[in-house]
């Protein structure tokens, strides 16, 4: 008489990992607190790509088909990202450990010298490894970072809000509005232990309302799988940026923007762009914050030609 096996979830997840590991490549590093999947792929200058939130190093799957062709191309997922171990309600997801986790990536996988081509949240940890430890660093490609602690602490205080709306009104009202319609209710969700709701508000904020609800569902399940409720309550989710420490950054940088994506990065972008003694940029047509998924082909020409360069 035949039954059904029921599989524990830790069992179900372990088969899950082994059949990407056999048909991906995957491998794994252990760092000093954590251990990281990662794909390694080409040959040739090495260029690391990092993710930003709700995502993992599928997100790059459309770059590193192109650029192995030219680069060794290492796409990590970061520290609580799938395929890693997620991280419960009481972890820490500082930004500090994460920046210390690709500072070692690069000193393990002996890449020193790597470009560093980051997006979003992981825009900003390639940055702070430009000016942490520039030894490391190649080119670096910021593809929008969330930099507002150029300009107010993170959350922004309602003194420095009134204060930016004085001095800088274009950027403010963005950063408002973002932590008005994206922040503030994405937090309030979590901590009822509504990540459905969490994730919608962040999303749409981060993304804009129709990029949102226009993602596949298999982008979407890659969302899900990402959204934790210790980075959205993290009290240390950014680290204080100083104006001085980007002015000295002393790698060749490119700025990525995507034309639809929300003004608020725009406005970040022009910040850093004023800062960086070495800069230039590219603006992604028919695309969102996600612009290397939304237009890869004029991500990945605009991207390919400033590393060759």
């Amino acid at each position: 008489m035949a039954s059904d096996v029921l599989l524990s979830p830790r069992i179900q997840r372990a088969i899950m990992l082994l059949t990407i590991w056999l048909e991906d490549g995957v491998a794994k590093l252990t760092l000093q607190s954590t251990t990281l999947e990662y794909n390694d792929t080409g040959s040739g200058q090495p260029v690391v790509l990092v993710h930003g939130s709700a995502s993992d190093f599928r997100t790059w799957e459309q770059q590193a088909e192109v650029f192995q062709s030219r680069f060794r191309v290492i796409s990590y997922s970061r520290r609580f990202h799938w395929p890693n171990e997620p991280a419960n309600d009481g972890a820490d997801y500082a930004m500090s450990a994460q920046v210390d986790d690709l500072e070692r990536l690069l000193q393990q996988l002996e890449l020193a010298g790597a470009h560093l081509v980051g997006h979003s949240y992981g825009a900003y940890l390639a940055l702070m490894v430009a000016i942490r430890k520039p030894d490391l660093v190649g080119r670096l490609v910021l593809a929008e970072p969330p930099v507002i602690p150029l300009f107010t602490s993170f959350p922004p205080r309602p003194q420095e809000i009134l204060e930016l709306l004085v001095t800088r009104p274009k950027t403010a009202i963005p950063i408002i509005r973002f932590a008005a319609t994206g922040l503030a209710p994405a937090s309030s969700a979590a901590r009822k232990d509504d990540m459905e709701a969490a994730t919608a508000h962040f999303g749409k904020a981060v993304l804009g309302q129709n990029a949102f609800e226009n993602l596949s569902p298999r982008r979407l399940e890659q969302v899900r799988l990402n959204s934790s409720k210790a980075e959205l309550l993290s009290e240390s989710f950014m680290t204080p940026l100083d104006e001085n420490d980007v002015r000295n950054v002393s790698a060749q940088t490119l700025l990525v923007t995507g034309a639809q994506s929300p003004v608020m990065f725009h406005r970040l972008t022009d910040r850093l762009a004023d800062l960086l003694p070495h800069c230039e940029r590219a603006n992604i047509p028919n695309a969102s914050h996600i612009m290397h998924e939304d237009n890869p082909v004029a991500y990945n020409q605009a991207v390919m030609s400033f590393l060759e360069a």
